[in-house]
């Protein structure tokens, strides 16, 4: 009969401890830290097809973070956060100016080191060409991929309305070989 007891002891233990886990689980998984899936090379050399990312909603956007977002037509993509609300962008020389400022893309190394010829990496462009407008409007986001000559991105559907923005992409955890912090 004790010996009855202390199973029926050990089981009451063990699920006040896994309910209780269960339940941090999912609030976890389903509000602050979710998977997503990556479809698609445009993030080749920081994302891979096939990696599997943990996405967060809560941390503000800054330049260069990685975002997942949804566009009103149903796509999902992870791009880079290149322009922000009140930004003049443009590309000249495949440069990166901001307000007429360079900047400098370090996370671009690998792909410019493996891809770069006689032909630009970031075609040339301004925001005025793409989306009629000299800044950002207030709310909106210019993305683009890091694989700049396969990716579809604000060069192709305009800049992204804040709403639309998911969550930051911050880490890979699948496959493990893959496992990493995004740089920004």
């Amino acid at each position: 009969m004790d010996q009855k007891k202390n199973y029926v002891g050990y089981f009451i233990s063990f699920m006040k401890l896994l309910i209780p886990s269960v339940v941090l689980v999912f609030i976890l998984r389903g509000f602050f830290l979710i998977p997503v899936p990556v479809d698609g090379s445009s993030m080749a050399k920081t994302l891979n097809q096939g990696d599997m990312i943990v996405m967060e909603k809560f941390t503000s956007i800054k330049r260069f973070d990685v975002v997942v977002f949804k566009l009103p037509n149903g796509s999902i993509y992870i791009k880079r956060i290149i322009g922000l609300p009140g930004d003049a962008i443009r590309y000249e020389n495949d440069q990166l100016y901001v307000n007429e400022t360079p900047i400098e893309e370090p996370f671009l190394e690998k792909n410019l080191k493996k891809d770069h010829e006689t032909v630009p990496y970031t075609t040339n462009f301004d925001l005025s060409d793409l989306i009629a407008e000299k800044v950002l409007p207030e709310d909106h986001y210019f993305v683009l991929g890091d694989n700049r000559r396969m990716s579809k991105d604000s060069r192709s559907f305009g800049a992204v309305e804040s709403k639309y923005i998911l969550g930051k992409a911050q880490f890979v955890y699948y496959p493990f070989s893959h496992m990493k912090f995004i740089p920004r």
